[in-house]
């Protein structure tokens, strides 16, 4: 009866893990790294510098920090809400991009779509891992940002082959992430109306609870008794480290080899972000936490550095393959961990860690700027980010 149960349930829990990864691929994928692969296009047609490239990276991230400190109020009674709300604003923000040109405007809208994208990491997570009770389904959750990132990068290939500038490619997005979203809009209602389901609730709820406590008792001592500090300090590293490669890879390939096409550069990273979450999970599982986010930490520095140790085609796709082969690992091992931890750090924790991801990422493209400044080069700024990323998986693997 347990097994035909379970049976019964799986194609609506997968349903919903691909609906939440809809979610992400829109709020992160679309709304949050679209921009590093139109970047040098407005770069290109004058609409932004580099240092207003810069300005409107920390600004989007500075509206995460506020969409994460926003989302510590969010529940996952209501997370179904939240996220379809994250959907609307992200489209508004892709829609309004496509119509302005002052680069304060620019920075202005980059903020708000900021806002919103981390309020979809929160929403999404919360409906699914909570609200759904699907833990399993962490993988293709996160995995949903870097199905975002290779749709969005391919559809700029497709509207730069046809002729469209910066706004014209802005308009594009803002219309396929409309599309997205009304595909997955159903499917929430749908597992909303399952949970709130008396009787459903009932049964699933007495059910989830004993898996959820033999899940539990199951886990390996490495990943249930990780510390909570070192956990966040690790996670406001690692968004420090990445965010460097994140923002300013496809302009280092346009900038360094222009006959290579950036945002295929760009989709590598994003293909690379899909398989991850699963690798990462799996590794999670075998290693713990601690051992699984050394390993991801030290794999995502060596591709930070590879640009610096190879300045040619080889290594910007060496580094779009690692670090976009783990970035997205990172979360599929630190929010389940935050999670177990929520009732020991008294708020939502998984926007805790949001919060300072966010923190990290601020502080990534204002020290880029400072840097590349006093040297006119990326090199030091990669350094500074590979450096901390190093930080990050000596803690993981000796503090944690």
């Amino acid at each position: 009866m347990i097994m035909q149960t379970f049976a019964r349930g799986t194609p609506s829990l997968l349903r919903s893990a691909v609906d939440a990864a809809l979610i992400m691929a829109i709020g992160m994928g679309f709304g949050r790294f679209a921009f590093t692969a139109i970047y040098p296009h407005m770069v290109q047609e004058g609409v932004l510098s580099l240092h207003g490239g810069s300005l409107a990276a920390s600004a989007n991230y500075l509206g995460y920090l506020v969409g994460a400190v926003l989302g510590m109020k969010a529940s996952a009674a209501t997370s179904h809400r939240l996220c379809l709300w994250s959907v609307a604003g992200t489209v508004v923000c892709l829609c309004v991009l496509a119509l302005l040109d002052n680069a304060s405007l620019i920075v202005l809208a980059r903020g708000a779509a900021g806002v919103f994208s981390a309020l979809t990491m929160v929403a999404a997570s919360l409906w699914l891992l909570q609200h759904r009770g699907h833990q399993q389904g962490a993988p293709l959750l996160y995995g949903g940002v870097g199905i975002g990132i290779v749709i969005s990068a391919e559809l700029l290939v497709l509207g730069g082959h046809v002729g469209l500038g910066s706004h014209g490619l802005w308009m594009l997005l803002g219309v396929a992430a409309l599309i997205i979203g009304l595909l997955a809009t159903p499917g929430l209602l749908a597992g909303t109306r399952l949970a709130a389901d008396d009787a459903a609730v009932k049964v699933s709820g007495a059910a989830m609870a004993s898996t959820t406590a033999a899940s539990a008792s199951a886990l390996p001592t490495a990943q249930r008794s990780v510390r909570t500090w070192p956990l966040v300090t690790v996670y406001g590293l690692a968004g420090l480290g990445y965010i460097v490669t994140a923002t300013y890879l496809p302009l280092l390939v346009k900038t360094a080899l222009p006959d290579l096409e950036s945002a295929h550069v760009w989709a590598i990273f994003g293909l690379s972000a899909v398989p991850s979450c699963f690798l990462w999970h799996r590794v999670h599982q075998a290693l713990g936490t601690r051992s699984a986010l050394g390993l991801n930490m030290a794999v995502q520095a060596i591709g930070v550095a590879c640009p610096i140790v190879m300045p040619s085609a080889t290594g910007y796709v060496l580094s779009a393959l690692l670090v976009g082969g783990t970035f997205l690992g990172t979360p599929t091992i630190v929010m389940p961990a935050a999670q177990r931890l929520g009732g020991r750090m008294r708020t939502n924790a998984m926007a805790v860690m949001t919060l300072v991801y966010g923190m990290g990422q601020i502080a990534g493209p204002l020290l880029t700027n400072l840097l590349y400044a006093q040297s006119q080069s990326f090199v030091s700024a990669l350094a500074a980010a590979a450096a901390a990323l190093v930080m990050a998986a000596l803690l993981s693997r000796f503090a944690l």
